[in-house]
């Protein structure tokens, strides 16, 4: 079955009706051809190992409090804060608390 992105001018609510959007899972919500944005749901303790990708990207923590590693060293992402981050740079996260994050990347083709 296909994940349904959304259409250009759709609404989608990043937060479940009780307003808690941890309580939904990871979802990819758009991709164009320039464009890539996913809501992850990342329970405590869970995350994602070191990775590149070509394009920037941006971070932005929904809730709870993430850390994110770059080769530069550990920085701790909380509720309400944003990181952007350029094409290339190994990166990983690691969730300290039931997070949510907004993960925003720009394609290279």
């Amino acid at each position: 079955m296909a994940l349904h992105h959304l259409d250009s001018g759709e609404i989608a609510n990043l937060m479940n009706q009780g307003g808690d959007a941890l309580s939904t899972q990871s979802v990819a919500l758009f991709k164009s051809e320039q464009l890539e944005v996913i809501r992850l749901r990342l329970p405590l303790g869970k995350g994602m190992p070191m990775h590149q990708v070509p394009g920037e990207i941006t971070v932005q923590c929904l809730e709870g409090v993430i850390d994110f590693e770059t080769p530069e060293g550990v920085q701790r992402l909380q509720a309400g804060q944003l990181l952007f981050l350029r094409g290339g740079v190994p990166h990983g996260l690691l969730a300290v608390e039931d997070a949510s994050v907004l993960v925003t990347i720009v394609l290279v083709h």
